[in-house]
């Protein structure tokens, strides 16, 4: 099968711009939305964008002060920001996009923003793919730990805050044999603005737990994450699953927090079983006691 073809677009959201990349058919018979990690850009999903299925197109966003969207205003106070400002930005691309529906694939920060879309938008989601996230909101341990980030920021800059990131985002596999993973990760961490950090940090903190939202969840649901995410572990992940009957667990081996770019094609193949299931599901072919396929990888 031939890579889609993924080109970069934005439009207006007032003031600011969104940028977005958009790859797969146009229109597609489905389409499917990418959230990206904290503190990355949606080049982070070249590797699934180009990877889609017949009938699918997709779009991967910059989230504000991330790659080449503009951050929020200046002046703006981040202690009360929030993820709903987030999946607003996505709500607001879906119906510029003229998409009555979508499913959503949030990795890291990105499924923080897909649960703040499931809180949202619920019945205009098809499905979830949750990677290397957690449903639950911050410990006060985890509160503690943002908090001292962003005094980072605020006294030594964005990069302070990047190079702290850069040991925890992937495994020892990666770090010891993907060097150009690494430099990949490295360059795209290099265009997060500093007010992109900073009130990223803070929508994080101010996260809800979602794990009711996520259970009450109806579409075809999968849980995919690192076997050497120290972040957000498998057990984590597992316990996450749990919460959604016949959700399917992927567990990508010799892979850390960011699983899709440390680990493509295991990754990639969690997603292709992930949208047929969403197909099957749209054409009524669901058995409801048959799971969906549950991969270990």
């Amino acid at each position: 099968m031939a890579a889609a073809v993924v080109e970069r677009r934005q439009f207006a959201l007032g003031s600011r711009i969104l940028s977005y990349l958009a790859a797969g058919a146009a229109p597609g018979r489905r389409l499917a939305v990418f959230l990206h990690a904290f503190p990355l850009g949606a080049k982070m999903w070249l590797p699934q964008l180009e990877a889609l299925p017949s009938g699918w197109s997709a779009v991967a966003p910059d989230f504000r002060g991330f790659g080449a969207s503009t951050s929020d205003s200046p002046g703006a106070p981040r202690a009360g920001a929030s993820l709903d400002e987030y999946a607003g930005d996505v709500v607001a691309l879906l119906d510029a996009l003229g998409a009555a529906r979508a499913a959503v694939c949030g990795c890291s920060m990105g499924g923080y923003a897909a649960l703040a879309l499931v809180r949202r938008i619920p019945g205009r989601l098809d499905g979830l793919l949750l990677a290397d996230t957690r449903a639950t909101a911050d410990s006060e341990i985890a509160r503690a730990s943002r908090a001292a980030m962003l005094d980072l920021l605020d006294r030594q800059g964005p990069g302070a805050v990047t190079a702290d990131m850069r040991a925890k985002l992937v495994g020892p596999t990666t770090h010891a044999s993907r060097p150009a993973v690494v430099g990949a990760i490295d360059a795209m961490m290099r265009h997060a603005t500093p007010a992109g950090i900073g009130f990223a940090l803070a929508r994080i903190m101010n996260r809800p737990d979602s794990s009711a939202a996520l259970a009450s969840f109806s579409g075809p649901v999968c849980v995919a994450v690192g076997e050497e995410d120290a972040l957000t572990p498998p057990a984590e992940a597992a316990a996450m699953a749990a919460l959604v009957p016949g959700a399917a667990l992927a567990t990508i081996s010799g892979a850390g927090h960011l699983s899709n770019l440390e680990s493509p094609a295991a990754f990639n193949a969690a997603m292709l079983d992930w949208l047929r299931a969403i197909d099957r599901a749209a054409a009524g072919q669901t058995n409801p006691e048959s799971p969906i396929p549950n991969p270990e990888r």
